[in-house]
């Protein structure tokens, strides 16, 4: 994948189970995110199967581009793996996915511990998107300090 895909990883004082319901919880998104502009989950529900489908608000009026409250992102669940693995694919409400995908991968890294890889990958971007994009869309250090917000969260509730 090279520069197709940016990937982090932390370890967390958690056990596998533990960070797998962690990521599963839409609600817990909005604290562990890295771009500052995650605002909710309305009316989100853990995720448990493929299909399984998310909101997320964002506020892009620090962008300058979308007023606040106006963007909205629908997320769908395209990988799931109990204790292992979460992935969703990422577009508007108005459109289908154009491509890319977010996810966590999950392994035992000692006792009551566990090693977490948050990844994007936009290898399967559309032509038309990677024609008016300039790539990474999402910068390594947003995935950073995500990682390390979730860090915080997981260590704090151990």
């Amino acid at each position: 994948m090279g520069d197709q895909r940016i990937a982090v990883t932390r370890t967390v004082n958690a056990t596998c189970a533990e960070v797998f319901k962690i990521v599963c919880d839409p609600n817990m998104h909005v604290e562990i995110d890295g771009s500052g502009m995650l605002l909710a989950a309305p009316d989100a529900k853990p995720v448990t199967k493929v299909g399984d489908v998310f909101l997320m608000n964002m506020d892009r009026e620090p962008l300058g581009d979308v007023p606040l409250g106006k963007y909205q992102v629908i997320n769908t669940v395209t990988r799931i793996e109990p204790d292992r693995l979460l992935e969703w694919n990422v577009g508007m409400t108005k459109y289908p996915s154009i491509g890319h995908v977010y996810g966590y991968e999950i392994r035992p890294a000692g006792e009551g511990q566990s090693e977490v890889t948050n990844y994007y990958d936009w290898s399967d971007l559309l032509p038309e998107y990677r024609d008016r994009v300039t790539f990474p869309i999402i910068p390594q250090s947003m995935i950073e300090r995500s990682m390390d917000n979730f860090v915080a969260l997981v260590n704090d509730r151990s």
